[in-house]
């Protein structure tokens, strides 16, 4: 570890100067002078689908940008909003607590925060899941979503990335202002939540500070179910309350022409408490009674950064064009709890709290830079990623097992680890060269990325207390990946684009997958897998891109091969299924694992448009089709969402405007163990308003659901529901009110 830790100082001090990794984010850095004469960065976020998204690296062709003005107007609160306004075929599963992307989820997409990966936590034994809900939007400038493998960003980014961009003190201090601020408030009947955020900026000379934060306070998440009863036939969602707060801090210095050095620290946390009504009940063998088992869901995440920016105030004049280097610190802890009390089995009080974080060091940089040469222009860029984490599970708990042997107590083992605690180290360095061809009609960008990463085990009394613990420590997991890209784009007219691309992305095994363990002889057995091999990914995108001031158009069609597909297997059934093949030692539940599974393949088809006409509308839309199939087994992947579309018509002018969309959605019946949906046409309606007379204020509103339909969201559907399906819809009608002042 040492060797590793010194290796990512060398890395970062280097990387300041020419090198760096990616983030999925549309930014250029620009240099511009201030009304003081001083040379200062500007950040410009590029437009949706003209380019790909990322910093350092030129990104894919399938990236979007949603602005801070559109979220504010569309009342964009969750990943929920983004892809039921914006995104169609982007969803968030809020089983897993993971955005889904041309049908992947959970590890498998990469969300990252001012450029820096937040880890996907899965609990594989216990529960506490979950990465990219750990932010608040009120934060946001701007994100980026790419659909589809990202080849520069290393792990995980294969089903695509949530790329987030955070507030700048510059953010709030446009046209040479000295102060800033900016407020936000407003109210969602969906959860019966308020929110407040607050952010303020101040300047001195050359130094920027800027200070916010925010909370936001609410119940559960509505549905269209009203049985209020107990157990397995409630269709109304359990009661909650939840609690959500944030700091953000950003100190930016500027020195010279074009360099800038900034600090940044960020804390996010999330309380929800539950009375989790269906796990009660009303009967004799009921074991909780009503107002016995209360459960809840913690997540907080924590950061600090050391950040330093360059942009050259003309090309070739320097070194280096551009150049960003990023060292951090980043904590990310989940806790599942339950608080409950037990009358038939095991009588007494029954608590855990499951508890699974993933501290990290880590380094991001990049180095650009513009050659030119008679016709043919090259942009070469080359970057790094270096990071050591360590990763913790613990179970912590209380019952009456301690008093009273009983046999069940077999199945209730807590006070343990039921994972070893992981040390993991990884490295990765990509180039990438856009060469412009033909007075830049023709644009041809190779890019190659190394990955290593290892995950070494440790060996905890916590870890050797655990009911599955065998005596033994499993080994060390460790590999290797080349992911190579090329996107060759051509003019076909000043504002039609054809383009194609290839890319390769690979995504490394979980510390769950690889080392969970729980259960206990006589019981059942689930078990990670330290032999797995990381996930590959094989995919084509082809493509046209319209572009036009007043309309445009794009349409995307993709194809992708996955090999290693990580995925749960039975090894042996329960016995009380199977007595002949069963494993004695585990006849109650079997023995299961995670394996790789060869062959598995995601395809379909993504388009675009808008038109503004009659001066002051707006006609947009986005459609996405997508199929997979997992090729070993010959079924139907169940994690991908049916035909979607989104149409909207907008009306705008300088102090006001509105927009009416609708989300479609088809029946979702290709699947293998999932649940089939019916298709649905959901209305909503938002607008917002800006008085001439008060400057900097704005008052926004929409009603959604506006005919009170009843759906179901696919990649919310459980495999196995439990409840009603009323207990699984999405919110009926709803309304949202937000008001928010800036100077």
């Amino acid at each position: 570890m040492n060797r590793v830790l010194a290796g990512l100082w060398i890395g970062a001090a280097f990387g300041a100067l020419s090198v760096g990794a990616a983030s999925a984010q549309t930014v250029q850095t620009v240099a511009e002078e201030a009304p003081d004469g001083t040379v200062v960065l500007r950040e410009v976020v590029v437009d949706a689908g003209t380019e790909g998204a990322q910093d350092g690296a030129a990104g894919t062709v399938t990236t979007s940008t949603t602005t801070r003005e559109t979220i504010d107007n569309q009342l964009i609160d969750s990943i929920d909003d983004l892809g039921r306004s914006q995104e169609a075929g982007v969803t968030f599963n809020r089983n897993t607590r993971s955005v889904n992307i041309r049908g992947l989820e959970g590890p498998r997409v990469l969300t990252t925060i001012d450029g820096i990966r937040v880890p996907y936590l899965a609990d594989a034994t216990r529960g506490a899941t979950g990465g990219a809900d750990s932010f608040d939007f009120n934060t946001l400038s701007a994100l980026d979503l790419t659909r589809g493998a990202d080849p520069m960003l290393g792990s995980g980014a294969l089903g695509g990335v949530l790329a987030l961009r955070t507030l700048d003190p510059e953010d709030l201090l446009l046209g040479g202002r000295q102060l800033g601020y900016f407020t936000k408030n407003g109210y969602d009947s969906t959860d019966d939540s308020w929110f407040t955020s607050h952010a303020g900026a101040v300047r001195h000379g050359d130094t920027y500070l800027l200070l916010q934060g925010g909370y936001r306070g609410g119940n559960e998440t509505d549905t269209q179910g009203t049985f209020d009863g107990y157990g397995a036939t409630r269709t109304a969602p359990n009661p909650l309350d939840y609690d959500q707060y944030n700091v953000l801090a950003k100190l930016h210095q500027y020195a010279g022409e074009g360099h800038r050095f900034g600090i940044t620290g960020e804390i996010f946390s999330r309380e929800e408490d539950i009375d989790t009504r269906t796990s009660q009940g009303t009967g004799p063998r009921d074991n909780y009674r009503p107002g016995d088992h209360a459960s809840g869901e913690d997540v907080r995440r924590e950061r600090i950064t050391l950040t330093y920016d360059y942009a050259t105030p003309e090309l070739g004049t320097a070194f280096v064009d551009e150049a960003s280097a990023v060292l951090y610190y980043q904590k990310d802890e989940r806790n599942s709890t339950v608080d409950a009390y037990r009358s038939v089995s095991v009588v007494g009080p029954y608590g855990r709290d499951n508890s699974y974080d993933e501290e990290s060091f880590g380094f991001n940089g990049f180095g650009s830079r513009t050659f030119i040469t008679g016709e043919v222009s090259q942009k070469l860029t080359l970057g790094t990623e270096l990071r050591t984490t360590t990763t913790t599970q613990y179970s912590a708990g209380y019952d009456n097992c301690s008093v009273v042997f009983v046999s069940t107590c077999n199945n209730l083992h807590t006070n343990q680890a039921d994972t070893p605690e992981v040390d993991g180290s990884a490295v990765g360095f990509y180039a990438e060269n856009e060469v412009g061809l033909a007075g830049g009609r023709l644009r041809i960008t190779p890019g190659l990325r190394f990955d290593w990463y290892e995950e070494n085990p440790q060996l905890t009394a916590e870890f050797e207390r655990s009911a599955a613990y065998d005596g033994t420590l499993p080994p060390s997991s460790s590999d290797t990946a080349v992911s190579p890209k090329l996107l060759v784009e051509y003019d076909l007219l000043p504002e039609l684009t054809a383009y194609a691309q290839w890319s390769r992305g690979f995504r490394a095994p979980t510390v769950g997958e690889l080392y969970s363990r729980f259960g206990a002889v006589g019981t059942y057995l689930r078990g990670g897998n330290p032999n797995l091999e990381a996930e590959t990914s094989n995919g084509f995108d082809v493509g046209l891109r319209f572009e036009r001031e007043t309309y445009g158009a794009n349409i995307n069609v993709f194809h992708t091969d996955y090999e290693n597909f990580i995925d749960v297997v039975q090894l042996s059934p329960s016995c009380f299924v199977d007595r002949v093949n069963c494993n004695p030692l585990y006849p109650q539940g079997g023995v299961s694992t995670y394996t790789n599974i060869p062959d598995a393949r995601i395809s379909g088809v993504e388009l675009g448009g808008f038109v503004r006409f009659a001066d002051y509308w707006t006609a947009r839309g986005s459609l996405s089709y997508i199929e997979g199939r997992n090729r070993t087994d010959d079924v139907y992947l169940d994690s991908i969402s049916p035909l979607t579309a989104i149409l909207a018509l907008g009306y705008e002018r300088n102090q006001w405007g509105g927009e009416v969309s609708t989300k479609l959605a088809a029946r979702r019946d290709k699947v293998d163990e999932g649940v089939e949906t019916p298709g649905y046409g959901i209305v909503d309606l938002t607008a917002w308003y800006e008085p001439e007379a008060l400057p900097g204020l704005k008052i926004a509103g929409g009603v959604f659901n506006i005919l009170d339909q009843t759906y179901y969201d696919a990649a919310n559907m459980p495999l196995s529901p439990s409840q009603p399906d009323l207990y699984y819809s999405e919110p009926g009608r709803a309304f949202k009110l937000n008001v928010s002042y800036r100077f």
